[in-house]
């Protein structure tokens, strides 16, 4: 007599997963015979919302042709581990394919990740045969895909523009930057005479481990990038309510340069947790940034730039 052993899938972690979006649990098992596609994220991350358009495309291309892309939604900050977030922005940003809520970054550590996004292509059988982290390489990514499928044909066409538009690399010369105390770097104590990518808070700030939260009316953050884009990661206060702000370049309102979260004159209103694009202007430049909140209670995260 003998016996026949189950064999273990890299996709085991999902077995243990409890919520999910867009879709009944999955299991290792019922994707067995299916090529899948995990893809690392997290809402408020601007690589991966770059990288959404190319994951959307090969969701709704391949579906019918074997492959399953699962959204490991592992979050960075604590308003993304509220479920009722994660739900909204997967709706406001039309992720339709399954969501699975990694809160406790248990399916994150089975697969021994450390970066958002991150993808990895699992075959038939649940073996990681590809992997790909941060934003770019969509070609090589696809190609993987469609060889284990076994399909052979020309990739996506993807128009990725608005938040989703690649970086300016080749002058892209500030990096990402956080506020909070626990990651935060290039703070300085004056807003007077920025050097380059430094930054500095006026007001009454309370500056927490993850982000710093204004306690007071007219509390404004400087700083000095050189970048297209400029990015910050914002939430409203706990209660809810929306806060105004205004933003300056050069000391004065934007103009054509204002992102897609303001207006010409640098007005905007945080009303939800999320990543605010507040510049995009039409080439590169260093520029002194300045955004002043008209309310308290604001919480501000984390600088990027593209």
């Amino acid at each position: 007599m003998s016996s026949t052993q189950p064999i273990h899938s890299d996709l085991s972690a999902l077995d243990r997963a409890l919520v999910w979006l867009n879709s009944e649990p999955l299991t290792a098992e019922e994707l067995r015979g299916r090529v899948v596609l995990v893809d690392i994220w997290t809402y408020s991350c601007v690589n991966w919302l770059r990288t959404l358009p190319y994951v959307s495309a090969w969701a709704e291309r391949y579906r019918d042709r074997g492959l399953v892309v699962v959204g490991v939604h592992c979050p960075e900050f604590g308003f993304e581990h509220e479920l009722d977030n994660v739900r909204h922005a997967t709706r406001q940003l039309s992720v339709d394919y399954p969501v699975v809520i990694d809160n406790d970054f248990d399916i994150w550590q089975s697969l021994a990740n450390r970066y958002w996004p991150a993808l990895y292509l699992v075959d038939r059988d649940g073996r990681i045969r590809f992997h790909h982290f941060g934003e770019g390489n969509y070609e090589e990514t696809e190609r993987a895909i469609q060889q284990l499928l076994g399909v052979d044909e020309e990739t996506v066409r993807v128009d990725a523009g608005g938040l989703a538009e690649a970086a300016d690399w080749d002058t892209l010369r500030t990096g990402e930057t956080y506020v909070g105390y626990g990651r935060g770097t290039g703070r300085v104590d004056s807003p007077a005479h920025l050097a380059l990518n430094h930054w500095a808070v006026s007001g009454d700030w309370a500056v927490e481990e993850e982000s710093a939260v204004l306690s007071a009316a007219g509390g404004s953050v400087t700083f000095r990038f050189h970048a297209r884009d400029l990015n910050l990661v914002l939430a409203p206060p706990a209660a809810g309510a929306p806060v105004s702000f205004t933003v300056l370049l050069d000391g004065r309102p934007p103009g054509h340069d204002h992102g897609l979260d303001i207006n010409e004159l640098g007005e905007g209103t945080v009303d939800e947790p999320r990543m605010y694009q507040l510049v995009r202007q039409r080439g590169a430049a260093e520029r002194a940034f300045e955004i002043t909140f008209l309310d308290p209670g604001v919480r501000a995260y984390v600088f990027t730039f593209g």
